[in-house]
Parts: C-alpha cells; sequence; structure tokens
C-alpha cells in the first residue's frame, strides 16, 4: 500500500510539472501575441483586455455580464440596442420595465385632478455582437454608466472540445462506412438510423460552437438610480360620484316599480303551490267533520 502512494505522488508530480510547462508555453504565447496587437489592446484598456484577448492556436467563446447604473434607462437602451446593430450584431431580449413605488391623486378642482406616480426603471437586455468588435461594445457600454455595480467577462477555451468534435466526425463517418458495407436487414436499419441521429447531433452542436465563436453573447442590466416623478392630469372622479350618488325621486320611483314586482311574485308564488294549498284544506275539512260527531255524542251524554 505504501509503494502504490508512493507511485501516485510520483505521476501526481510528472503531472503538475507537464501542467506548468504547458502553462508557460501558453502565457508566452500571449505575451507574444498581445505584444503584436498592441493597438488593439489599447482600445479596450479602459474596459478589459479579456475582450480583445487573442492567443495562438486557441479559440474562445467570449461573454460578458454588465450590471450597472444610468441617467435614464430608456435613452441608454435605445442608445446601446443602435450601437450593436452598427457593429453588426443584434439584441435577442429586452425588457424594459417601470416599477411603479407609489400613485396618489389629488384634486385639483371640481373637474381636474393629478394622479402623481413615484417610479424606478430598469431592463435587462441581451445581445449578440462580432467577437472581434466586443471590446468595442463594452467601451461603448461603460460610457453609459453613473455607476458600474459589476462585470464579469468570460473566455472559455474550447480548443480541445472543437478538436474533440472533428475527431468525432471522423468516427461517425467511419462507422457510417461499416454499416453499410452490412447485409440489409432490421439490424442495419436500426443502426443506420442511429448513427445518422448520432451525426446530427454532432453537426448541431459544431454549429452553436460555431455560432458562439463568431458572436459573442452580453447580458446587460441597467437601472436608475432614484426614483423618478410622473404627473398625470385626470378627471376628478369623487365629484363626479358625488354628482351622482344619490337621487331621491329616482330611487323612490325604483323603489315603487320593484315593490309592485315583489308582489306579483308572491301572488304567481302562491298560485304555484295551489296543489298544497287545496290538499291541506281538504285535511282540514275532513278534521273538523270527525271532531264534529264526537262534540254531539259528548253533548247527549251529559
Amino acid at each position: 500500500m505504501k509503494t502504490t502512494y508512493i507511485r501516485l505522488s510520483i505521476a501526481t508530480a510528472l503531472l503538475l510539472g507537464i501542467y506548468s510547462c504547458k502553462k508557460g508555453e501558453a502565457t508566452a504565447d500571449y505575451e507574444k501575441t498581445t505584444s503584436l496587437d498592441s493597438a488593439a489592446v489599447a482600445v479596450s484598456d479602459s474596459v478589459s483586455s479579456v475582450a480583445t484577448m487573442k492567443v495562438k492556436d486557441k479559440q474562445f467563446i467570449k461573454t460578458a455580464d454588465v450590471n450597472m447604473e444610468v441617467k435614464d434607462v430608456y435613452d441608454a437602451t435605445i442608445s446601446i440596442e443602435k450601437s450593436v446593430q452598427e457593429l453588426g450584431g443584434f439584441v435577442t431580449h429586452s425588457d424594459l420595465k417601470r416599477n411603479v413605488v407609489s400613485e396618489d391623486t389629488y384634486n385639483t378642482s371640481n373637474e381636474e385632478a393629478m394622479l402623481v406616480k413615484k417610479y424606478q426603471s430598469e431592463n435587462t437586455m441581451q445581445v449578440r455582437v462580432p467577437t472581434t468588435r466586443l471590446g468595442e461594445l463594452l467601451t461603448i457600454i461603460n460610457d453609459k454608466k453613473l455607476f458600474l455595480n459589476s462585470r464579469s467577462i468570460n473566455a472559455e477555451d474550447v480548443t480541445s472540445s472543437i478538436k474533440y468534435a472533428e475527431l468525432e466526425g471522423k468516427r461517425i463517418k467511419k462507422t457510417g462506412e461499416n454499416i453499410s458495407q452490412l447485409k440489409t436487414n432490421k439490424d442495419k436499419v436500426k443502426l443506420d438510423d442511429e448513427n445518422m441521429s448520432e451525426n446530427n447531433q454532432q453537426q448541431l452542436a459544431n454549429m452553436d460552437v460555431t455560432d458562439n465563436l463568431k458572436y459573442s453573447t452580453v447580458d446587460i442590466y441597467i437601472k436608475e438610480p432614484k426614483i423618478r416623478i410622473a404627473e398625470i392630469a385626470i378627471t376628478n372622479t369623487k365629484s363626479i360620484d358625488d354628482k351622482y350618488k344619490f337621487d331621491f325621486i329616482y330611487s323612490a320611483k325604483s323603489a315603487f316599480v320593484e315593490g309592485y314586482y315583489l308582489i306579483q311574485k308572491i301572488i304567481v308564488g302562491l298560485i304555484t303551490i295551489w296543489p298544497l294549498v287545496l290538499i291541506g284544506a281538504a285535511i282540514v275539512y275532513f278534521l273538523r267533520k270527525r271532531k264534529s260527531p264526537k262534540k254531539e255524542q259528548t253533548t247527549t251524554e251529559i
């Protein structure tokens, strides 16, 4: 067991050494590339070098997330959307909201009133811009800020994933050639269908990676730091309600008509239950007739 532990320690040390060498080579390549592209980096110094980073023999999928406060959310939204289009990108999501904090109505005359709304504007956006122009867009967005809450820029290295996808494509193609040499039967049809499905999924994944390499996704959240006030002229509804709230003549007339209809309903109800009334009258008649002979008999005995 001790020997196994020593072997594992040696293997770990070797792997760390290899990783350090590769990391040093990548760093050297990066420094060489950035020195050649110093002009491009200088443009985005105020934003981040990650947005314009280039490394030899490496491919990155770049994304960014910006959260900031602006003077006017609506104006900033229009400006950002216009800039994205000018850079060759497009907007995939824009959700502008005005969250009402309070809402009060103040009567200014018998006919007029003022509706006062206190609100705060915000917008959640998602845009896609050519990766080569990501730094320019972030610089434009940065110029709109009053206060930057947070900003993150990510560069995901997908070089190995792309190479693996190429190998998978060759494997799928080879599998298809092998299947085509089999005799036609149910198993061959099933294998061919599965291989085609796998090939389609691989092509779709390749298309997604290619698209994400070409266009960077930027999530933007902007809001206004202070509450705004909107004054809206409206009609004084309270005076209108008071004007038509109660009319004695009309109410008395309506009450008289409703009473008349109530009497009609009662009469109709009594007519409806006439069989019950008839049966009740017959029962009372027979009970009285039965009691009468008993009273006469009692009187005779006395």
